[in-house]
Parts: C-alpha cells; sequence; structure tokens
C-alpha cells in the first residue's frame, strides 16, 4: 500500500528552516540568555505534572515558530487523529496502532475493523488482576502445593524491555516477599543465573511471546520447562508453573500451558508499544493492579494531552521538533537520555528501541528513499554515576550530544542530602554544559596559563530539562507516553512509518540457516560468504578439539 504524501524538503517551513539555521547556528547560549533575561521562564511548557524546561537549546522564537509550521505542513494533527481513531497508519503491515486504547478508561471507545477494543483490553486487564492478585496473596499454589515466590518473565525485545524497565523503574512499590527475574538473551548464561538460586515448587513463568514461536524466547521457554521438570518429574507441572502472553493457543497448549492462563493481546500493538499491555503481567503482579492502572492512567493522561493541546504547548511535540532540529540541520547522530533516578537505570535502554527500532527507516512510507537523516542514536545512564564516565565527551568532546535531563522533587528514599545533592549536580550539569567556562574565568582561578586550553569549557551544548514531582506509577506512565509521541511527532515529519521493523528480519532467517550448519557434525557444502564460511568452520573446528 503506498501513501501519497508531500515531499519534506520541498515544504515550505523546511525551506525556511534551512535559511534560518544559516542565521542562527553560531548563535551562542550566553548571549542568547543575556538578551532576554526572561528566556529561562518564557521558553518552558508545564502540563499535566511535567515541567519541560527547553531554554538551554540553540533556538530562537522564530526556530520554534518554524518548527511548528513544518509539523503543521507535514500533516501531523491529522495523522494524530488517525493513530486515535484506529485507521491502518502502520502501512506497511496493514495494522492499526493503537496503543493508546491500552490505556483508555472504561467506557471509552475506540473502533478496530469496527470493534470496540477497549471492551477487549479491559476485559484482558481484569483477568490479569484477577491473577495478579491470587501470586500476591499466595493462592496461586505451584504443582506441590507451596505458593509461588518467584517470577521470571521470558521474552526478548518490548516483551523483556518494557517490563525489566517497569519493575526497575517502580520496584519502590513492588511486593518485596517476590522475587522478580527477566531473561531476554538466548546466550544460556542467562538463564542459568537468573533460576541459580531458585526452588521450582516455587517458581512462575511468564513466557512472554505474541506467536510463541520467537527463537529465543522459545529456546529459552523449552530450557526452562526442562528446569522445572528435573525437579517436578510430572509433567502436570507445566500447567502450574507457567503461563503465556500470547495469542497462539495452539502452541501455547501444545507446550502444556492451561489456555485458561493464557492473557491475550493484539497485531495493532507493536511489541515495543507494549508494556501496557499483558506483556505487563509482571509489572502488575509486582505493584498491583491499583498501581498498574495508576501508570495506565498517566499514560492516558499524555495521550490527551498529546492528541488534544496546541502544538506550541504540546510537550511531544515540542521534544520531537527539537530532535528533528538537531539531527536534520546540525547534523547530530546521538542523543542523551540522563535521569537524576536510579530507579530509572534502565529508562535508557528502553528508549533505544523505542526510538530506534521506531525511526532507523531509510524509506518513506511510500517506499522511496529518504534523502536526509532519519532517527538519532539514544543512549544514557543515570546520573550522577555518568558525571564520572561519558559526561567528559558531552562536555569538551567534538560531538554534539543534545541530553535531556529527567529529575523529580521529592525522592522515594529520603536520606540526609542526598537528594539535594542529586538534582544540585543535575541543575549543575546543565548549566555547565549550557554556558561552559571561559578563559577568563579560568585566568581568575589562577590558572597557568598554559593549562588554558585544557580548563576551558566552549559550552552551548544543548540541553532539555523534565521535572516531574516525583516517580509514581503515573509518573512513568506519562514520561513514557511523552517519548511514545515524541518519537511519532519525528516520524510523521520525516514520512516513515514508526511502527513496523523490517530490518529485524533479515538476521533471523540468516540465524535460521547457519543453526543446522552449527549443529551438524558433518562438514557441509557452505554458500555464505568467505568470510562467514570460515568463522563457522572456525568455530566448528575449535569446538571439536576443546570437546575431545
Amino acid at each position: 500500500m503506498k501513501t501519497s504524501i508531500p515531499q519534506l524538503t520541498k515544504l515550505s517551513a523546511w525551506q525556511a528552516l534551512e535559511a534560518h539555521f544559516q542565521k542562527v547556528k553560531d548563535l551562542q547560549l550566553r548571549k542568547l540568555f543575556m538578551d532576554d533575561p526572561k528566556r529561562g521562564e518564557s521558553m518552558t511548557a508545564e502540563a499535566i505534572g511535567i515541567y519541560f524546561d527547553y531554554s538551554k537549546h540553540r533556538i530562537t522564537n522564530e526556530t520554534i515558530r518554524l518548527l511548528l509550521q513544518l509539523a503543521e505542513e507535514s500533516g501531523l494533527r491529522s495523522r494524530i487523529n488517525a493513530m486515535f481513531r484506529g485507521e491502518k497508519i502502520n502501512v506497511t503491515e496493514n495494522r492499526a496502532v493503537l496503543h493508546v486504547a491500552l490505556r483508555a478508561p472504561k467506557g471509552e471507545s475506540i473502533l478496530s475493523d469496527g470493534e470496540d477494543v477497549v471492551l477487549q483490553v479491559h476485559a484482558v486487564l481484569d483477568k490479569m488482576a484477577k491473577f495478579s492478585l491470587q501470586v500476591r496473596d499466595s493462592g496461586w499454589k505451584g504443582h506441590t502445593g507451596k505458593p509461588i515466590k518467584n517470577i521470571i518473565n521470558i521474552g526478548i525485545g518490548g516483551s523483556d524491555l518494557g517490563p525489566v524497565m517497569a519493575y526497575e523503574a517502580l520496584r519502590h512499590y513492588s511486593q518485596r516477599e517476590l522475587t522478580f527475574r527477566f531473561v531476554s538473551n538466548i546466550d544460556g548464561t542467562d538463564f542459568a543465573e537468573a533460576t541459580m538460586d531458585l526452588d521450582a515448587e516455587e517458581t512462575l513463568f511468564i513466557i512472554s511471546s505474541k506467536t510463541f514461536t520467537t527463537l529465543e524466547t522459545m529456546t529459552n521457554a523449552h530450557t526452562a520447562r526442562d528446569w522445572l521438570l528435573k525437579t517436578l518429574k510430572n509433567p502436570a507441572a507445566v500447567a502450574k508453573h507457567f503461563v503465556a502472553v500470547s495469542t497462539n493457543s495452539g502452541e501455547v497448549a501444545k507446550f502444556g500451558i492451561d489456555t485458561a492462563n493464557m492473557f491475550e493481546f493484539w497485531d495493532w500493538v507493536g511489541g515495543r508499544y507494549s508494556m501496557d499491555s499483558a506483556i505487563g503481567l509482571s509489572t502488575m503482579i509486582a505493584i498491583g493492579p491499583e498501581n498498574f492502572r495508576a501508570m495506565l492512567d498517566g499514560f492516558h493522561q499524555m495521550d490527551e494531552h498529546f492528541r488534544t493541546a496546541q502544538f506550541e504547548r504540546n510537550l511531544p511535540v515540542l521534544m520531537g521538533l527539537l530532535s528533528l532540529w538537531y539531527n536534520n540541520f546540525f547534523g547530530v547522530q546521538t542523543m542523551a537520555v540522563l535521569p537524576y533516578e536510579q530507579y530509572l537505570k534502565r529508562f535508557p535502554a528502553y528508549l533505544q528501541q523505542l526510538t530506534m527500532e521506531s525511526n532507523g527507516k531509510h524509506v518513506k512510507l511510500d517506499g522511496t528513499k529518504v534523502d536526509y537523516q532519519t532517527g538519532p542514536i539514544y543512549w544514557g545512564e543515570p546520573g550522577t554515576n555518568g558525571q564520572h564516565s561519558f559526561y567528559q565527551m558531552i562536555h569538551q568532546g567534538t560531538k554534539l550530544i543534545p541530553c535531556d535531563f529527567i529529575g523529580f522533587v521529592q525522592p522515594l528514599n529520603s536520606l540526609g542530602r542526598h537528594h539535594d545533592l542529586l538534582l544540585a549536580n543535575m541543575f549543575a550539569q546543565a548549566e555547565a554544559l549550557a554556558f561552559g567556562k571561559t578563559s577568563q574565568e579560568v585566568l581568575a582561578e589562577c590558572t597557568p596559563e598554559w593549562l588554558l586550553p585544557h580548563k576551558t569549557f566552549e559550552g552551548n551544548r544543548p540541553s532539555s530539562t523534565i521535572l516531574l514531582e516525583r516517580l509514581t506509577p503515573e509518573a512513568l506512565g506519562k514520561l513514557i507516553a511523552l517519548y511514545e509521541h515524541s518519537v511519532f511527532t519525528q516520524g510523521v515529519i520525516w514520512e516513515i512509518d514508526s511502527f513496523d521493523q523490517w530490518g529485524v528480519e533479515l538476521g533471523k532467517a540468516l540465524a535460521e540457516r547457519i543453526i543446522p550448519e552449527l549443529e551438524t557434525g558433518a562438514d557441509l557444502q557452505l554458500k555464505h560468504d568467505s568470510s562467514t564460511n570460515n568463522l563457522i568452520r572456525r568455530y566448528k573446528r575449535s569446538r571439536e578439539l576443546l570437546n575431545g
């Protein structure tokens, strides 16, 4: 299916931005703040409990005006409406994109192919809640009658990154009598370490795979079944120690899982947008149904803000436009996400999939090749750890790396001065990046002149600061949806499909071909390139020598 869309670089706003960039590219943040003493107050936006300071960006009011014009000319508003109406905006897979339905309240109606999907969502949520309470209250017993104490989520991609990020982010609210582990890697070490100290009689596995055929997930699932039966012996035990998050009831039953304990989700939910679906079952068990629903409410609040707010005050739109400004005009290739909150330690890794799997595309919706840069690389670590690691490059390196600083006014664990010191560092880093340190300021510290080049900071390094009151389930939902919709904003303007991921398929297909070549003892006639053929032979020879 091809979609008729305007050519981005021919839009009047794009061409105006190109001309504008030549005028402002060398502007200094020091001067911008000096010329406008109220810049730090005016270049902010606030909505649904999130304060967004974008004043430390290399922009003027004219930059924002032109970026907003670009959003309008790109048809962003109509694309937002199309998504919320359930239209099949994932054109390469002919699917609706309705992760927003996963957090729609009861009573709302969102149609997909004539069906009200909100009703389906809440039926699954109610089933999840019932099961979660059984596990949390020790009502769900294992095969030998012992209550479940350990929950292991087995998935990969969005079926792992979402649950593990959410568990770490909301660990403060989790039921501490329960142990949670997450297995994704096909590397056997991942499974071995996750189960090494656990009692099979007290362990529940959640197998998260839409098709129940994903190679990594099902390899780990079969290993989990073998591990369980090594202790419990009876195949009937599988039904008490395994549940499934899937749509393939046939494969689920064949595995030995009672399909009554299968939690459904739908093809209009992309994996990286699925953590608030049944994929979040481990999250709900950890924090309880009430907290899970609070998280969904946070998502929904941001959805409604994104859907209804004017673009000039629309947080995801502003974030997306700023990212596009650096990516397409400054030639920036990476963005750093720096949460000053230890519980968000897995948030940058989660965003890597959300942003790069969504917008790492080289063709437009109509199948033609883009002639501009699309998705930048996202990465990061929590503060203050990163300050003693990669911040050196951000401050004094040759690469321009815009940063998102994320902080919370209230700590979840109040220990003496810790939180004030944490936030002081966050504010200081943003200030240092923006304004740097001049040679005159360095000399004033009685620094030897020969050290001047080394101790001078040129500054003019852009950043946003995102401030929330407290890391709650609701706040986490808002924060995730903020980035989801920012990604969508960029994808619309770049004219790409942010909801498919064909790029992951080729490696999978080639791996399926190589697996039997590694597992057979015969020296097959290999038909790869000379490097791959040689590596396969080298691996097999070395393995044979090591195994005697």
